[in-house]
């Protein structure tokens, strides 16, 4: 192939044109969301919101609004922290009745989200919206380094049984706020819409505007964490964008790969100064 200094100024225009849509992907092709600062609209309307969760798209912008519970069964009761404690384990907490309460979600997200020069830590509160209703947390508790998978607990119960830190959803309440949230890959959401040994499907977004999935490519396989940057986050190809999309991979683990642990798109201010409420009951 000549070199451009070469090429005559007749085809330099063409070659130049050629070059510029395939980087970006092609004008016509809304899946072909590789690039960073590409419309994803098209891919989040064919997520499976729940039918608890109000979904409507703008220019440029995702509004999600939704009461905050989930849309799968929860645990009767939980193992909470007294004392004000946020740290929760089995010797400083209780069980009590699921304090699990109504939320008022309303978030306008990007759609055409865009890499930030250096990545934002995700906060100790929702740092992303998922199709269940509910909202995702970073992998951590209170004091950013216990991680909730690693550290889940039971006590017993008001029936003698073990009630739980974490439920089967890897999810749980902030019994001050009455916030549900999950850690990790929620089986419970996943169920919902994925087929077993199947890819993963759209299952939230970020705050930055990146798509939220599970941890299964395109062929079925599980990811490897290895194979993720340090916010969880990849690119490769997903059933609803098959040219490839940057997205966030949740994982079933008790680790610290479980979760987003940080944006690596620009995000709002606004949504990261948010902070866990303080735990116990």
């Amino acid at each position: 192939m000549a070199t451009p200094w070469i090429l005559s100024r007749a085809l330099l225009p063409v070659v130049l044109l050629a070059a510029l849509t395939f980087a970006c992907g092609g004008a016509t092709s809304p899946t072909n969301a590789a690039t960073m600062g590409a419309d994803l609209s098209a891919g989040f309307k064919q997520a499976s919101w729940g039918a608890n969760v109000t979904v409507t798209y703008s220019t440029g912008k995702l509004r999600f609004v939704s009461n905050g519970i989930p849309n799968h069964a929860r645990d009767a009761e939980y193992a909470v922290g007294v004392g004000g404690g946020r740290i929760p384990n089995a010797s400083n907490s209780v069980a009590m009745i699921d304090p699990t309460r109504v939320q008022n979600y309303d978030f306008s997200i990007p759609t055409s989200p865009v890499k930030a020069s250096s990545v934002t830590p995700a906060p100790l509160a929702v740092i992303g919206v998922m199709i269940s209703g509910a909202s995702l947390f970073n992998p951590f508790e209170g004091d950013g380094v216990t991680v909730a998978t690693q550290s889940n607990f039971s006590v017993k119960g008001t029936a003698g049984k073990d009630v739980w830190f974490l439920d089967v959803c890897n999810g749980h309440p902030v019994p001050t706020a009455g916030t549900y949230h999950y850690h990790a890959l929620p089986p419970c959401v996943t169920a919902q819409v994925d087929q077993p040994n199947g890819p993963s499907h759209i299952i939230g977004t970020a705050f930055d505007g990146y798509p939220i999935y599970g941890d299964r490519d395109t062929n079925g396989k599980q990811v490897d964490a290895s194979s993720l940057d340090q916010c969880n986050g990849i690119t490769s190809p997903t059933p609803e964008f098959p040219a490839g999309v940057y997205h966030y991979v949740l994982r079933n683990v008790a680790g610290p790969t479980s979760s987003i642990r940080c944006f690596t798109g620009v995000v709002a201010p606004s949504l990261t100064r948010m902070q866990m409420p303080g735990m116990g009951p």
